[in-house]
């Protein structure tokens, strides 16, 4: 997904929409006799399960996505699969401690199934979803493996944290990219400025964020934002 960069911020590395439908996982509950909760399964999704949601350029998936939350051990293959985007300075490039310490944020895509007559297997997407506000969250560092882009992926993971955003409430989701079209494709739309009050723009500016930075349109992210376009999406009720 060659896509956005900035310092983290959307970091959406998919160049052109991608698709593969999504739906948020359910959450597992606990087991009759047991003190310990069931383990939340892994959701399988494809274009074909809810084509009728998706755009027709979405609608071409030749395999299944399996979306889950990233866990511990799945931090150096993100950092794997951001690296290339970060070299061609579309994504920023993080040290591997950021990744295990933001690794709550993350839903990963597996490959399920066969594209192309191969079987896939692996992770091959990433995304993060990071709140700023009480009402607003940022969709980042969303990757795609290069040699599955065009495939739904992208499309898949970014439903999901949409989903999550709604799941907690959340109101708006800004992200910040080089990949207009995708974007717009699924409701964002171009802003400029900053859309929040002048309370809480003060109460922004404490944060060490980067991506918080760039959302405030402070000068000194502006080295990371060249070239990308501010975008929100206003989330239905």
């Amino acid at each position: 997904m060659g896509s956005m960069r900035n310092t983290d911020s959307t970091g959406s590395a998919e160049p052109g929409a991608e698709a593969g439908a999504t739906t948020q996982a359910p959450v597992g509950g606990s087991a009759a006799g047991s003190a310990r909760p069931a383990a939340t399964p892994p959701l399988a999704v494809s274009a074909s399960d809810d084509g009728g949601r998706l755009p027709d350029r979405f609608q071409d998936a030749a395999f299944r996505t399996v979306l889950r939350p990233a866990r511990p051990a799945d931090a150096r293959a993100i950092a794997e699969l951001v690296r290339p985007y970060a070299e061609r300075r579309i994504l920023i490039g993080k040290d591997l401690i950021n990744y295990f310490e933001d690794i709550q944020e993350f839903t990963v895509a597996e490959g399920a199934g066969r594209l192309e007559g191969a079987e896939e297997s692996g992770l091959i997407g990433c995304g993060a979803l990071h709140v700023m506000w009480d009402d607003i969250a940022e969709v980042r560092t969303l990757a795609v493996r290069r040699d599955h882009l065009h495939h739904g992926v992208g499309h898949a993971i970014l439903s999901n944290l949409l989903d999550r955003a709604r799941t907690l409430g959340l109101r708006r989701v800004f992200c910040l990219t080089f990949e207009v079209d995708f974007f717009a494709a699924h409701g964002f739309k171009e802003i400029q400025g900053t859309p929040v009050g002048t309370d809480i723009f003060v109460e922004m500016l404490r944060s060490h964020d980067d991506g918080v930075a760039e959302f405030l349109d402070l000068a000194r992210a502006k080295p990371n934002t060249l070239g990308n376009t501010r975008m929100l999406l206003e989330l239905d009720d």
